[in-house]
């Protein structure tokens, strides 16, 4: 990573920046940590929402890409017709979404959730006529008490309902388990997937997720299967958790002193439009590179403040890089990505599935 002193110079800012040779690195290394235990890697791209960046993780190895919304998948897909195995770990409801994602299966191989009988009725209205049956996961709740049937004999059951389901073929079981909640998943998902063996239906895939307990996902052998978003850029809540350092932080954001008016207070261009007012548990909205005596303590629309105990240091046009809370927010509040590689600009991507949200 460049010296975070460094101030690219370029783009008027506020301003996302993607140094592309950390993405790289980050891509890399849970790549070769899954390669090492048997796992089979499906990013999320739900953190950077780029083409170009599902690409690099193909190319090191991926087997495809995790999307939440129909919207975003078809995003995706056009903006890269070759992204052409999607998985989609959402319950999609209402007949225009399941209209949209009979259409995408047309178009590449596609697999969605499901956690209840309601939502697999939907599913298989939309596709009993299709020439090809829909791959359909169970979502199982882990311990997050999100989505997710609540037992494994609730997914055996409905495991058996999908696979009798015109237009669905059952896929496997799927989960987004709490941070540390790796021995949840393997007690649930060894269980589920013995009561559906017994019932004569194999269990092609146990796919599983989240960036802060990736490096121990191996410790579930039951998984297949993972799904990591976050990683590719990392931030200030994953170095809190101990995930990764600064150094490993691929999005910042590129802000402007606008306003000194105390010696210990300035006034950046990056509010809540750009930095996410999203905690996460922490305090402050953010970390300024190279200034660990700065705390961002208050955010506006537009105006994000600094503070310090001492002397701030800062002047009027100076710029800032602040590593944000949460990186995926980020990325859906932007237009494009400012490209930094070898610690300097190379380009502007448009961010593809920004805004994508149904």
């Amino acid at each position: 990573m460049a010296d975070p002193t460094q101030r690219p110079a370029g783009p008027s800012t506020p301003a996302v920046l993607i140094d592309l040779d950390i993405a790289r690195r980050n891509i890399r290394r849970f790549q070769d940590y899954a390669d090492a235990h048997g796992l089979t890697v499906r990013p999320h791209i739900k953190t950077h929402k780029l083409p170009a960046i599902a690409r690099m993780q193909l190319a090191a190895g991926a087997v495809g890409i995790t999307c939440q919304k129909v919207s975003e998948a078809e995003a995706m897909v056009a903006g890269a017709p070759d992204l052409s195995d999607v998985l989609i770990t959402y319950n999609i409801v209402g007949a225009e979404k399941l209209s949209r994602l009979a259409a995408l299966a047309r178009r590449v191989t596609l697999g969605v959730v499901a956690d209840s009988a309601a939502v697999v009725e939907g599913l298989s209205s939309a596709f009993a006529a299709e020439p090809s049956p829909l791959r359909v996961l169970v979502e199982c709740n882990t311990g997050a008490d999100r989505c997710g049937v609540a037992t494994p004999e609730e997914a055996a059951a409905l495991a058996r309902r999908i696979a009798a389901s015109p237009g669905l073929r059952f896929g496997g079981l799927m989960t987004y388990p709490p941070a540390n909640g790796v021995a949840a998943v393997e007690t649930f998902m060894t269980k589920a997937k013995m009561l559906i063996e017994a019932e004569g239906l194999p269990v092609e895939v146990i796919t599983s997720g989240g960036t802060p307990s990736m490096m121990s996902a191996a410790q579930a052998p039951v998984t297949t299967e993972y799904r990591p978003g976050t990683y590719v850029y990392n931030d200030r809540s994953l170095v809190a958790r101990g995930v990764c350092g600064w150094e490993d932080c691929a999005l910042t954001v590129l802000a402007t002193v606008v306003s000194v008016p105390a010696a210990n207070r300035a006034i950046i261009d990056a509010g809540s439009k750009t930095l996410t007012s999203d905690l996460l548990g922490l305090t402050g909205y953010g970390h300024v590179l190279g200034r660990p005596d700065i705390a961002i303590d208050q955010l506006s629309e537009e105006h994000g403040r600094l503070v310090s105990e001492g002397p701030i240091g800062l002047i009027v046009s100076e710029t800032v890089r602040v590593v944000p809370n949460h990186a995926c927010v980020v990325t859906n509040m932007v237009d494009e990505v400012h490209v930094v590689e070898g610690g300097r600009l190379t380009g502007t991507w448009a961010v593809v599935a920004r805004g994508h949200i149904t």
